[in-house]
């Protein structure tokens, strides 16, 4: 049995003649007929997707197509035929289906951000020799340097005895990282950060608030946490995600260069991350014998100062339950 007429305009692909035809399918046949005449078996032709405001087209091996006149008519035709769009097709055209795909995508990317990305930023860290982390770092102090840092004002016998007593200091895990403590006045206030090139920075303004070695050497030790931890670079990896985690693996890092400066100085760390760099602190305190309540008095001094007078409490947020948690691992 024939099927219906379809109304459609011919172009056979090598000019932009058009050409009034009609088609019509029979037993596994296209038939074109009027302004131009030609069949083909159905499984040379491809048919176009649906959408909304375009007119479908039958496009044949050679490359001439037809533009369907009617839809209406071509979407019975086909029916007849058995053609079915391909499922992607059907799903974009179902709204349901095509609000079930977004708010799967939407967990996919949450729960991605959340866990995989974490995780593979931690490989990716690790997976780094320690000269692409320091060629990363190289440069980060001297811009922080020209903006926001200053020489120290502490005088350099009490800089070398912070060194010198921090150094002596066991460190909880082997292959720790070469490190250089380094002072520096500050245009922002009490603070201390790690940068991956491996310069631990204490400003004069937090040595000062302290004023107790010992917890300065919480601070210092939280601080080799974050460095020996390569949480910084997991930090920035993350931020940067896959592109540039792909340039400084092949060996341009120029994009994630420009990423640390800023990153340093809004550096809000998870809070596992930051809970894996206080238990590294609190390993380094009990292998060196030193009481914990001074590494809770740390941020106990800390989180006694105003609201937005420490940045260090803005990228190291200290709180009651992690003071609780440092209190309960002296008591283990």
């Amino acid at each position: 049995m024939q099927s219906r007429t379809v109304s459609a305009f011919y172009f056979d692909g090598k000019t932009s003649r058009r050409h009034a035809v009609e088609l019509t399918v029979d037993a596994g046949i296209a038939y074109i007929s009027g302004e131009a005449q030609r069949q083909a078996p159905l499984s040379e032709l491809r048919v176009s997707e649906r959408a909304e405001r375009a007119a479908r087209k039958v496009t044949f091996a050679d490359g001439a197509y037809l533009e369907i006149a009617d839809a209406g008519a071509f979407a019975e035709l086909l029916a007849s035929t058995g053609y079915q769009d391909s499922l992607v097709v059907r799903m974009q055209q179902s709204w349901r289906t095509t609000l079930q795909a977004t708010a799967a995508l939407i967990v996919i990317l949450v729960l991605g951000y959340l866990y995989l990305l974490p995780a593979a930023s931690g490989l990716i860290a690790n997976a780094l020799p320690e000269s692409v982390e320091r060629r990363i770092g190289a440069g980060t102090l001297e811009f922080l340097d020209q903006r926001i840092l200053s020489p120290s004002t502490l005088p350099k016998s009490e800089q070398d005895a912070i060194i010198s007593r921090f150094r002596a200091l066991q460190p909880p895990a082997q292959d720790a990282p070469d490190y250089q403590i380094i002072f520096r006045k500050s245009k922002i206030g009490p603070n201390a950060f790690a940068l991956p090139s491996g310069e631990i920075v204490v400003t004069d303004e937090l040595v000062r608030l302290l004023d107790d070695d010992d917890a300065l050497m919480g601070v210092l030790a939280h601080e080799l946490g974050h460095l020996h931890r390569r949480h910084l670079m997991r930090r920035l990896i993350q931020a940067s995600a896959v592109g540039t985690a792909a340039a400084v693996l092949f060996g341009d890092a120029s994009t994630l260069i420009a990423t640390i400066p800023p990153l340093v100085l809004d550096l809000k760390y998870s809070r596992d991350i930051e809970l894996e760099a206080d238990d590294y602190a609190i390993a380094m305190f009990k292998a060196n014998g030193i009481s914990l309540k001074k590494l809770a008095y740390t941020f106990e001094k800390l989180d006694s100062e105003p609201a937005g007078f420490s940045p260090y409490l803005s990228t190291h947020p200290p709180s009651k339950e992690r003071i609780d948690r440092i209190l309960k691992a002296q008591a283990e």
